[in-house]
């Protein structure tokens, strides 16, 4: 077939270069504008633009996509299938119907539960113990098309949300490559969604990651796990902000109130929460570099009873 694929982030990549070694015909990518990066502000192109450039594929990065502009450029590829990954604008119903085979989705949560822009984060952070990839019909609304075929992943028990993205972006990928024939040959069965068991997830935002420590030690460690590596779950400590990259929950009694400090050793610091306490692993303080708890206490003096985030006098 031949495959328009629209797609932005380093998640789309697996699923566009998996496409441009099968069988299939890439006649296009459609991604997001170049963006400025970095104290330089220097214009980068998206990951997905990245991989088409290198294989010589026709690129074509809209503001708006829905414009009678951008509909023309679309249809003048001339695509049998449109394949969307993380693009990051919402298709009309006119872009849609273009396509003979109409446009389909690689979605990364186990439709109709997660719909929304941050499925994979959302999974770890509810304490999933699946997730996993489901390719959609796309229709006019966020994720409600007809499933054509899914895919489960299990989560390991210290799985971040970096980690998972990179499992779903590779089950993605496969799970493309075996549905398109389906498509093609007419043996694919949509099956319709239910509505009534769906959830959201919704946007990530550096806000998300501010930890409450009123909450219960397990819901925290799974906060920090979830916002690895974006945006990352931080407090603050002696007015600084404190980045969290790995906790370990304790079994054990919070022995003072949340959020302050129940024990420092050689290599933890350990923190009352409203329900157990959580040891700190692994941290980043304001302005240094990620490190190891026993290597921060080398440079840095932490006392039991000092406190942390909400908490902090």
């Amino acid at each position: 077939m031949k495959v328009l694929f629209m797609g932005t982030p380093d998640f789309a990549v697996d699923a566009l270069e998996a496409l441009i070694q099968s069988e299939h015909e890439v006649v296009g990518v459609v991604t997001q504008p170049d963006k400025p990066k970095g104290r330089g502000k220097e214009m980068q192109f998206p990951p997905v633009k990245e991989c088409a450039v290198k294989y010589n594929i026709p690129v074509f990065q809209p503001v708006k996509v829905k414009t009678p502009e951008g509909v023309e450029m679309l249809r003048s590829f001339g695509a049998d299938i449109f394949v969307v990954a993380a693009f990051g604008q919402i298709l009309s119903k006119e872009i849609l119907d273009m396509p003979k085979y109409g446009c389909i989705n690689i979605h990364a949560s186990l439709l109709p539960k997660y719909r929304g822009a941050a499925p994979i984060q959302w999974a770890v952070i509810d304490g999933e113990k699946q997730s996993g990839v489901t390719i959609q019909q796309m229709n006019e609304g966020i994720d409600t098309g007809d499933i054509l075929l899914k895919s489960v992943v299990d989560l390991a028990p210290k799985e971040t949300g970096e980690s998972l993205y990179e499992k779903l972006s590779k089950a993605g990928a496969e799970l493309i490559l075996q549905v398109l024939p389906m498509i093609e040959n007419g043996t694919v069965k949509p099956e319709k969604q239910d509505d009534s068991l769906s959830t959201h997830a919704g946007k990530l935002s550096k806000a998300l990651g501010c930890i409450d420590w009123n909450k219960s030690a397990v819901e925290i460690e799974r906060l920090i796990r979830g916002l690895n590596s974006w945006p990352s779950a931080y407090t603050t400590f002696k007015g600084k902000t404190l980045k969290i990259w790995e906790a370990d929950v304790v079994e054990k009694s919070a022995d003072g109130e949340p959020g302050s400090i129940a024990e420092v050793t050689k290599t933890d610091i350990t923190v009352n929460t409203g329900e157990g306490q959580l040891t700190l692993k692994s941290i980043q303080l304001e302005g240094k570099k990620r490190m190891e708890v026993k290597d921060f206490l080398l440079g840095y003096k932490v006392e039991t009873g000092e406190t942390l985030g909400i908490s902090e006098q």
